[in-house]
């Protein structure tokens, strides 16, 4: 039984440490994080941590998830891309603020199970795929907003960024992976195409890994 109390302390310190945005907060309280946690961790799901969910992968620290979430300056009218669905807690939280999601999962596992969580919280404008996070999802493409959930080594990768429409949003951590911070960048395209960086802090992400697990396909 998770207490109430922890999950009210949890959005409170997130209101003081900068998630100003009325509709982020709301979501996140809403959105049951217990569901997202593995069984060993459900005592922490509402302490303010990352926590690791299989596959050597992590559900993010709710402080970076409303920070991002925030910056991505998400609403009702956008199609937005998610890389890197995990837990699918990230994606929950997108889906309640935008008219639809798309997200991409290089572990097939662990979309199985986040999909069988959007079932259950009634989410039907979530679209999934299998598929290396490094080529977007063309297809889908243009989007008003992507969100990149896991770093790149050094650079925006141009793939996503020509799936970014004009005038829109990518946040992304960008950086080395090997126990040190990264930037989290937040992209500006322009109405001419043209990218303007901002950075917002630093973040520790798993890498942008390119191509798909061996048996993943």
């Amino acid at each position: 039984m998770i207490d109430e109390t922890h999950k009210a302390q949890l959005i409170m310190e997130l209101r003081r440490q900068g998630v100003a945005d009325q509709r982020v907060l709301e979501v996140m309280e809403r959105i049951p994080r217990e569901l997202f946690v593995e069984d060993l961790y459900q005592d922490q799901s509402y302490a303010n941590r990352a926590l690791p969910i299989g596959c050597g992968q992590t559900i993010s620290q709710p402080l970076v998830v409303g920070q991002m979430t925030q910056a991505l300056q998400v609403d009702k009218r956008m199609k937005v891309l998610e890389i890197g669905t995990g837990s699918g807690y990230q994606a929950s939280i997108l889906a309640r603020l935008c008219r639809r999601l798309y997200t991409i999962e290089r572990h097939r596992p662990l979309l199985r199970v986040a999909e069988a969580r959007f079932r259950q919280l009634g989410l039907h404008n979530i679209h999934t795929i299998i598929g290396d996070g490094n080529r977007g999802w063309p297809e889908q493409a243009p989007f008003d907003r992507i969100m990149v959930t896991a770093a790149a080594a050094s650079e925006i990768p141009q793939t996503l960024l020509d799936q970014l429409k004009p005038g829109g949003i990518m946040i992304l951590p960008v950086g080395p992976t090997a126990g040190q911070d990264q930037d989290l960048l937040r992209v500006l395209k322009d109405e001419d195409g043209q990218a303007h960086v901002e950075r917002l802090f630093p973040v520790r992400f798993v890498p942008l890994v390119e191509g798909l697990p061996v048996g993943n396909g």
